[in-house]
């Protein structure tokens, strides 16, 4: 592994940048780019678990906004993206209408939920209804991430 990884991961590591750090690195998950947030949660909340609800509460924020930069995508993309689809696309976008912005509670699931998120604005889902649902998925989901990750790990 290259040093400057291991400087940057040292640097990660100091508690003053360790909130930091689970911010970045949860939006940057939310986002359409191929990266996960638990690892760096669950560290924090391993090495200093007194911050449990703080890192909790950062890295929900941090992800909802990521999200909500998917639905900005979304909404921005409606000109470029032509509405002829497949009948497999059709069913799943009359599905996401019926449910409106409660689909957003699903943002959190892998390889489904960013693109979600970027069809929810895309179909002019309202935005703050979005957020709130995406912001109540992506706690449950940290939540219950991290209590499944302390109970295996404290098998060890």
């Amino acid at each position: 592994m290259p040093s400057w990884i291991h400087s940057l991961l040292a640097i990660f590591s100091l508690s003053e940048w360790s909130l930091g750090a689970v911010f970045v690195v949860s939006f940057l998950s939310a986002t359409l780019l191929p990266l996960g947030s638990e690892p760096v949660v669950f560290g924090v909340i391993q090495s200093q678990p007194l911050l449990f609800w703080l890192v909790i509460v950062i890295a929900t924020v941090g992800n909802t906004l990521g999200g909500a930069v998917n639905w900005w995508m979304g909404y921005a993309a409606d000109g470029v993206i032509h509405r002829h689809h497949s009948t497999a696309h059709s069913r799943a976008l009359v599905w996401l209408q019926k449910l409106g912005a409660k689909a957003c509670l699903l943002a959190w699931l892998p390889v489904v939920g960013d693109p979600l998120c970027a069809v929810a604005g895309w179909l002019r889902l309202p935005f703050g209804a979005c957020l709130l649902y995406m912001a109540i998925g992506k706690f449950l989901r940290y939540v219950t991430m991290t209590w499944a990750l302390q109970g295996v790990a404290g098998w060890f």
